[in-house]
């Protein structure tokens, strides 16, 4: 089997919801009842199948294993995933504003390579 068959696509698919509700647990190191908790805290969505049953992907349960790691340490569940949210919201700034300023710099990089030959002040 290749990359080029879907199902090749879909093992390096962090979004790709590929694991149960039990086999999540597992993984997590956690029961059903936190998976379905932090659910209904809205920290992740799982997708379900044409069943009903819930699937998990890579990404929601490293999200869920952030929750989990706070819970741990006598953090409600609740306040967990308000964290895990923020935390999640904070990186994606972060990163926009890093393109931004990668954005301004190569800008001013291709507009300022001229600015220092001749006469642009004006003064005189």
């Amino acid at each position: 089997m290749t990359a080029d068959t879907p199902l090749g696509g879909r093992l390096d698919d962090d979004d790709y919801p590929a694991y149960t509700m039990g086999r999540a647990a597992e993984m997590l190191g956690a029961t059903p009842g936190f998976l379905r908790a932090i659910g209904e805290a809205r920290l992740i969505t799982p997708l379900r199948s044409e069943g009903g049953h819930r699937r998990y992907s890579r990404y929601q349960l490293r999200i869920a294993a952030r929750a989990r790691e706070l819970v741990d340490k006598g953090t409600p569940i609740e306040a967990a995933c308000r964290i895990v949210i923020l935390e999640d919201q904070l990186e994606e700034a972060q990163r926009i504003n890093t393109e931004y300023r990668r954005a301004a710099d190569e800008s001013s990089d291709s507009t300022g390579s001229d600015s220092g030959s001749g006469s642009g002040s004006g003064s005189g």
